[in-house]
């Protein structure tokens, strides 16, 4: 052991490096069952060390000698990048688990696709949406506008539901049942112990991911909801509950009732979201866009109500030209708008939206949010644009 230790000090290495083991990853696709996912570049990150990567094998695996750092855990990050699907980036421990890619969405500005994966047990976690006409799981896997991609019962997923186009003036819910357990009351597996995580995406990129705070007892998980007006709201709920026509009901339920964020977050994840939304308003006016929207998506990620990282989110998404990305995080800022410049801010967000709305060529939605930012505060661009819309709608 000397000799090891001697070694190490020479060559620089840290201590936790002599024990590490492999860790071996396997990508698929999020939308075709079991479809391996060939010379997809895999990186580990942590700050610090270098940096580990290498390319996907036909299996769609690959495995790392040691992880930066000589540890597999939530200090390091796993980025996955392969053209036409969107990067996914995921906290670890990542030995031994499957993630899934998603192809690109390009056909709908006002579509999502949720991704989830969680480790080898519970070997079947569904996954469940609902809106106020339909509610899609493995017993129905085709709803009003969305579908079950891919429904899995042996551990790992994906399990994936794309939206293709959300409704206006309708809530959606999500959730995550551990099927598994349907008949254990107050099990804490699917907090604890099933490694669960739900990857949203939108347009081109993965705007959010959730994972459950541990502890909390309960076999179904509703983990977000999207309110009438497309704003995403942290749900973090947890009940027991048997049978998946009974999880539709219980998500049917919580839709009659009023959408309010709960998640966990701590006094440093508050403060850490604020310095992270400073730079990345530094990254912004340095015209590094990508680094910009990187550090907003991760102020949002430690405080998911940060209304001023979802603004500035929205406005540098619209400057790489990321129109459905742009909607959402708009959308959001909107929402959490408050106190004296709140009508400033929601009408400055309408607008955004009208323009990204606009440059698609939905006349008649730019007009609607034209309108929405009139409504807030009087503005020449707002009326501008609403007689513009107006003509191309042929209503002057």
């Amino acid at each position: 052991m000397k000799r090891f230790l001697e070694l190490a000090l020479t060559l620089g290495l840290p201590l936790s490096a002599l024990g590490a083991e492999p860790v071996r990853v396997q990508v698929l696709s999020a939308t075709v069952k079991d479809q391996a996912i060939s010379g997809a570049q895999v990186i580990l990150q942590k700050n610090g060390e270098a940096s580990a990567q290498g390319t996907t094998a036909a299996d769609g695996s690959f495995q790392f000698a040691t992880p930066p750092g000589g540890v597999d855990d939530g200090s390091v990050n796993l980025i996955i990048k392969k053209e036409g699907y969107s990067n996914l980036v995921a906290r670890c421990p990542c030995k031994g688990l499957t993630y899934a890619l998603s192809p690109v969405m390009t056909r709908s500005l006002d579509g999502l696709r949720i991704v989830l994966n969680w480790g080898e047990r519970p070997a079947d976690l569904d996954s469940h949406l609902v809106h106020s006409s339909s509610h899609v799981y493995f017993s129905r896997q085709k709803g009003d506008q969305a579908n079950l991609d891919v429904d899995d019962r042996t551990g790992f997923g994906p399990e994936t539901i794309t939206l293709e186009k959300k409704k206006p003036g309708v809530k959606y819910l999500y959730a995550v049942h551990n099927y598994s357990e349907a008949d254990i009351l107050g099990s804490t597996t699917l907090s604890t112990r099933a490694q669960a995580k739900v990857f949203v995406y939108v347009g081109s990129s993965l705007v959010r991911t959730f994972t459950p705070p541990p502890g909390v007892e309960g076999n179904t998980w509703v983990v977000f909801g999207i309110g009438e007006n497309g704003e995403f709201y942290d749900l973090n709920t947890f009940a027991d509950v048997k049978t998946g026509e009974q999880v539709g009901g219980l998500l049917q339920r919580l839709r009659g009732e009023q959408l309010k964020s709960a998640p966990a977050v701590t006094s440093t994840q508050l403060s850490l979201a604020d310095t992270l939304n400073k730079k990345g308003e530094s990254a912004y006016h340095a015209k590094k866009l990508d680094e910009a929207v990187s550090l907003y998506l991760e102020a949002i990620a430690n405080n998911p109500e940060h209304g001023q990282a979802y603004s500035n989110l929205g406005l540098a998404y619209q400057k790489l030209n990321r129109s459905a990305e742009a909607l959402w995080a708009n959308r959001k800022a909107i929402a959490l708008a408050s106190g004296p410049n709140a009508d400033t801010v929601k009408a400055s967000s309408y607008f955004n939206i009208a323009r990204v709305y606009e440059n698609d060529g939905l006349w008649a939605e730019a007009l609607d949010s034209y309108q929405s930012a009139l409504g807030h505060k009087d503005h020449p661009a707002y009326r501008g644009g609403i007689e513009k819309m107006k003509q191309k709608l042929g209503q002057n």
